[in-house]
């Protein structure tokens, strides 16, 4: 026989939050086993009720809040709870940076054993309309005889019906009914699975995946409502070298660093900060501690489009950017020469793979910022360490692994972890961006 399905308990439940998950749930123990709770804050009393029971833990998601915390504020979306983009638009924006804070400090210390000699001010910026790039789902649904464009809904597959998204920018966060009813028009309806948004200080790329052909009519459409929104339409028929733009819908996308005078130009594909404002001062934060002088080498792993090898270059003698993916690179390059940066050079590389052979590595450098993936950069520290760098800042999109990085930078390399602090690249959401020092 198969595994029999736990029963859900039927009553719901009285509870003291004792503490907030790193995932921005509230903790709680019934009889002594740990039950996360969606929607709840630390030191409320809520009502809830169960959603899933497992043997080491339950999930549950609040009903009704009987003792409020301090933090708490009334959600401003109305699709909040149900729509999966956000998490913690219940809390007050300062007190969910101040939990991302404290999220950070637990996870160094728990996995990397770690403490830094200082903390860095938390850094955050605009709270509403700062999403300049989104995966926005698309799916008609037949019971309601329309099509939803939105992000998924919480732990499903589907798409939340919503009229409008305040933490994606206004010229698309504002436009989602329009993106429905355009869709809805179209013959291929049933085939457009998801819309990409793109945009720097400008104009807004929508790159519809469509897996048919559309009709003439069709195109029309598309072209007609790029007129009427000012929004560029570009289609991706297959895999990411297939995204091209429709006749007359090109437009170049960048943005604006002013205060180290220079302006990054990207491909709608291409990785960039989805928070512009907060990625300002992210570059502001890292080259204050970076601290690049005019006689030194800077090295930038994982550098991407530029977006920290440019800024750093205005201040080093010498910067090699180093990046995995061929594309990234031609833009790096393409965005020194617009910029009149002359002391930059990009290389294209796997940094996850064998480096032994790399011309670039053939010199020492003084000083390295990483900026990696969720994987984070175990595979390039040993190598890091011999190049004889006495400063090292780690930019990181995943706290975890930038916890068992530094494990390795402190406790076997030497280093110690100088200054660290979170950064609210996405509020609302539970997501954890920080920034570390290390040095020797």
């Amino acid at each position: 026989m198969g595994k029999q399905r736990k029963r859900l308990p039927v009553e719901p439940v009285e509870a003291d939050i004792e503490s907030m998950t790193h995932e921005g749930r509230g903790l709680t123990h019934i009889d002594g086993k740990a039950v996360f709770v969606f929607g709840a804050l630390a030191g409320e009393r809520v009502r809830f009720r169960y959603t899933r029971v497992q043997r080491r833990y339950d999930e549950g998601e609040v009903l009704e809040v009987l003792s409020p915390a301090p933090e708490r504020v009334a959600p401003r979306c109305a699709h909040f709870g149900v729509c999966g983009g956000c998490a913690l638009q219940h809390m007050a924006a300062d007190a969910q940076i101040r939990m991302k804070q404290q999220t950070l400090a637990d996870v160094l210390s728990r996995i990397g054993k770690v403490e830094p000699e200082r903390w860095l001010a938390p850094l955050s910026a605009g709270h509403w309309g700062y999403r300049r790039k989104a995966r926005l789902g698309v799916r008609r649904v037949a019971k309601k005889g329309r099509v939803l464009v939105g992000f998924r809904e919480r732990g499903s597959a589907f798409v939340t019906d919503c009229e409008r998204c305040d933490v994606l920018h206004p010229d698309v966060g504002g436009r989602l009914n329009d993106l429905a009813r355009l869709i809805e028009d179209l013959s291929i309806r049933e085939r457009v699975p998801q819309i990409e948004v793109a945009q720097g200080d400008g104009p807004v790329v929508l790159i519809f995946r469509v897996l048919d052909p559309p009709s003439d009519t069709d195109l029309e459409r598309l072209q007609q409502f790029a007129a009427e929104t000012g929004l560029h339409v570009y289609l991706q028929p297959g895999g990411v070298d297939s995204v091209h733009a429709l006749p007359g819908q090109a437009v170049d996308l960048s943005y604006s660093l002013p205060r180290q005078g220079v302006r990054i130009a990207f491909e709608p594909t291409d990785f960039t900060q989805v928070n512009l404002e907060l990625n300002r001062l992210m570059l502001d934060q890292a080259l204050d501690l970076l601290d690049p002088q005019p006689d030194e080498r800077v090295l930038d792993l994982f550098c991407g489009v530029g977006n920290f090898s440019l800024p750093i270059a205005r201040r080093a003698r010498t910067v090699v950017g180093v990046e995995g993916e061929a594309g990234l690179v031609e833009r790096a390059r393409a965005n020194a020469a617009r910029n009149a940066i002359a002391n930059a050079e990009f290389h294209q590389a796997d940094l996850y793979g064998e480096l032994e052979t790399a011309l670039w590595r053939r010199e020492p450098f003084d000083k390295v910022l990483l900026d990696p993936p969720r994987s984070g950069a175990r595979e390039v520290l040993d190598l890091i360490e011999g190049l004889g760098t006495r400063r090292l800042v780690y930019v990181s999109c995943y706290a975890s692994t930038l916890a068992r990085d530094a494990e390795h930078l402190v406790h076997t390399l030497g280093y110690r972890l100088a200054a660290a602090g979170a950064m609210d690249m996405f509020p609302h959401t539970a997501h954890l961006e920080a920034m570390a020092l290390f040095e020797r």
